[in-house]
């Protein structure tokens, strides 16, 4: 079928994203990279890649580097998730299960994306009153608990380097600080700063010494009171570190 030529009225924040798609077809891209075919400014590539890993036309590999995401590779129709996400994703589930009934809370599995973090997993709690399932959204890493949990794994250069040309502001040197805290005392914390009513407790879980995820409870804000959050924590800790222990063994 012949191509159509170049619309009257092109839209061009749409043109570049699917001229980014065309490029990650050949080759894994950078920001910078992005920028410099695009001829845009970085933030600009930076907000267009994010956007096209929001909706899952991209993936952003442990480098920082972006291909091709699972709606265009198929990866996602085959088994729902990215094989690495998939891979987690069977692993945690049991214990996110267990988690779950013993602390009647919801839990949820995220993995960082760039700036943000996705979540590719949820089992709601069966109370009444309860936070749903966040499967498949993605929000800002330095506001959510399991992604201050996951960055508090990383240096802080590594850190300013990851917000360098985030799309959302971020006080940097008040995200460190904050991430001093979560070193400190092993867990990431998300009072109200993503939705009205809702708190939540997160940690890491590793495969050998890499961060690949974290795990969180989320519950609404009367319930998750700092009295709760130290009785929860041995729990999300426990289930966390038999997760650790199976991704190991698996050498996943």
């Amino acid at each position: 079928m012949k191509n159509a030529g170049r619309p009257p009225y092109p839209l061009a924040s749409v043109d570049n994203a699917l001229r980014l798609i065309l490029l990650l077809r050949e080759s894994e891209l950078g920001v910078r990279d992005a920028a410099d075919a695009l001829g845009v400014a970085r933030s600009t590539a930076h907000r267009l890649l994010a956007m096209l890993v929001y909706r899952g036309f991209a993936e952003q590999s442990g480098d920082r580097r972006y291909r091709l995401g699972p709606v265009l590779t198929g990866a996602e129709r085959a088994s729902g998730l990215p094989a690495r996400y998939a891979q987690l994703r069977w692993v945690a589930r049991p214990h996110m299960n267990a988690l779950a009934a013993r602390v009647r809370e919801t839990v949820n599995l995220a993995v960082l994306a760039g700036s943000q973090v996705r979540f590719i997993d949820s089992v709601e709690s069966t109370q009444m009153l309860h936070i749903g399932s966040r499967t498949g959204m993605s929000l800002p890493a330095a506001r959510t608990s399991g992604g201050k949990a996951l960055l508090a794994e990383m240096s802080d250069d590594d850190v300013r380097a990851r917000f360098e040309t985030a799309a959302d502001a971020v006080d940097v040197d008040a995200l460190l600080g904050e991430l001093r805290d979560v070193r400190r005392r092993g867990y990431g914390l998300n009072f109200e700063e993503t939705e009205p009513g809702v708190r939540a407790v997160a940690v890491a879980v590793h495969a050998g010494d890499r961060a690949v995820g974290a795990l969180a409870v989320a519950a609404p804000a009367q319930r998750l009171t700092h009295r709760a959050i130290k009785s929860l924590v041995p729990e999300l800790t426990g289930a966390a570190a038999r997760v650790d222990e199976e991704l190991t063994h698996w050498g996943l």
